[in-house]
């Protein structure tokens, strides 16, 4: 199984496949390579209505969680711009994975794999952030309804609409203020100093 993108139909008489080394050296073996579609790693595609998920809304719905994130966000230093971000979001994998037997997961339980370090001249303002960590509450619930007529891993497990009433209809994430670590522009300017000064 190939995915489209990767084929280009040149002509009509060549065609010229995309192959990334690894599968190219596997292929070239008469192997199917480790990363193949063909391995039953094609999981489909969603329907439209979800295909703006944030990745926190993901996260709340996810039964097993393996990586925890941290984001690292710069402020705009000019004040004519305070909602001007730029940054971004590692994923670091854990030594061990967890679990949810019941979905969503809770704000705290999300909230307790993400960290934000936030680095500008003014106070940090979650409302300033737009989607980055959205969550919408109907959203998250049509997703796991979905998710358990659609996915066998989802069958069991048992969904709770209290859970659900801990997000908001449409806004950050709850509790993500407890989450951020803040570096003021003097205070890093002053960090720097001393890496070159000296003590």
């Amino acid at each position: 199984m190939l995915d489209k993108a990767g084929v280009i139909d040149d002509s009509s008489q060549l065609t010229t496949m995309n192959v990334c080394p690894d599968c190219f050296a596997m292929l070239s073996k008469k192997k199917v390579p480790r990363l193949a579609l063909a391995n039953g790693l094609y999981r489909g595609e969603l329907p439209e209505y979800f295909r703006d998920l944030t990745w926190v809304e993901e996260k709340i719905c996810a039964i097993y969680s393996t990586t925890a994130h941290v984001a690292r966000l710069f402020q705009s230093s000019d004040p004519a711009q305070p909602r001007v971000f730029h940054g971004n979001v590692c994923a670091h994998e854990m030594n061990i994975v967890s679990t949810a037997s019941v979905l969503p997961r809770t704000p705290a339980d999300v909230n307790g794999l993400l960290s934000i370090v936030f680095v500008g001249p003014g106070k940090f303002k979650p409302d300033h952030l737009g989607p980055m960590f959205r969550v919408r509450k109907n959203k998250i619930w049509a997703f796991l309804v979905w998710l358990k007529h659609h996915n066998r891993l989802y069958t069991d497990i048992h969904m709770e609409r209290e859970i659900l009433e801990l997000y908001p209809t449409d806004d950050v994430i709850p509790g993500l203020s407890e989450r951020v670590h803040i570096l003021l522009f003097f205070r890093l300017e002053l960090e720097v100093l001393k890496i070159t000064l000296g003590p």
